[in-house]
């Protein structure tokens, strides 16, 4: 009787299969990839947080200096044997993976930096950073990324938009509302500028975010994250060359975001924006983090 016992559990397991596992899924502008590799103490210490929480994937914007090879000797260092880059020049997005990374396309034309497309752990990325000086140029990016990714929604129902946007989203206003200044400062910075306006109609432009969310992609830091601790930019890494101590207390807002797929955002059993004292140094962004079943 116990022998039958055991084979029926046996069986069952073999059935069930094994218990998944959490998957860790984080983006990070890590600032001109680190002043293009001169400032090699930032590279250290962002190696060391990130070891701490240990992502299974991490997107990444702004690798200024990276190419393959150097992204490759990064990556090893965060335990991830897999990584691709969009370019070698500029400002290049790029995707690390502790399992083999499938990479889809690279797309430059129409693009401000470029947007990576890969597929890893069951799952497509899209990497983006989209235009920081113009709302129509980011509109025709969300435009363009949209159609990819209405596409791979034909043939999966696993997929993830990631990276720095640049833009805001209509979940937020109220947290905008409560830092005006960073509002002033595009609206200073577009009446000094006759070729690109951050800002429709001296407004924040909420459509490049609902480009993503007519989608049905999800914001889930919407969900995990309260109001008051969503910003992502900027850190005190900008004072003081770009802003005073006051202003940076005045300042806050958020441009980096985690969409997921509908599915995908069924699983969710968490998100973080990691905008604490041991981030304010490593970056003029935070990283942004997602937890799935």
């Amino acid at each position: 009787m116990k022998a039958r016992t055991l084979l029926i559990a046996i069986l069952l397991l073999l059935h069930i299969g094994p218990l998944q596992a959490q998957l860790k899924v984080m983006t990070y502008n890590i600032l001109t990839g680190f002043d293009w590799n001169q400032d090699s103490t930032r590279g250290t210490e962002l190696i060391k947080w990130v070891n701490t929480h240990k992502p299974d994937v991490l997107a990444l914007q702004e690798m200024n200096g990276f190419n393959p090879e150097r992204l490759a000797v990064f990556a090893k260092k965060w335990g991830h044997d897999h990584s691709a880059i969009v370019k070698s020049s500029g400002y290049p997005v790029a995707l690390t993976s502790n399992k083999p990374i499938i990479v889809k396309e690279r797309l430059l034309e129409g693009m401000w930096h470029g947007m990576l497309h890969c597929e890893t752990q069951g799952i497509d990325f899209f990497v983006v950073h989209l235009s920081p000086a113009d709302w129509q140029f980011r509109k025709r990016e969300a435009l363009l990324i949209s159609e990819k990714i209405k596409v791979v929604a034909k043939e999966t129902n696993d997929y993830i938009v990631l990276g720095d946007f640049n833009a805001h989203t209509p979940f937020d206003v109220e947290f905008s509302r409560k830092y005006p200044y960073q509002l002033e400062r595009y609206r200073k910075g577009d009446a000094s500028n006759d070729k690109y306006q951050n800002l429709h109609n001296r407004e924040y432009d909420y459509s490049v975010l609902s480009t993503f969310l007519s989608l049905s992609l999800i914001d889930v830091s919407n969900r995990f994250v309260p109001m008051n601790d969503r910003t992502t930019c900027p850190t005190p890494l900008n004072v003081p060359r770009w802003l005073s101590t006051e202003e940076m207390k005045k300042t806050k807002h958020r441009i980096d975001f985690i969409l997921l797929s509908p599915k995908l955002a069924q699983k969710c059993t968490g998100a973080w924006i990691y905008n604490g004292q041991e981030n304010y140094y490593l970056s003029d962004h935070y990283p942004v983090m997602v937890e799935l079943k």
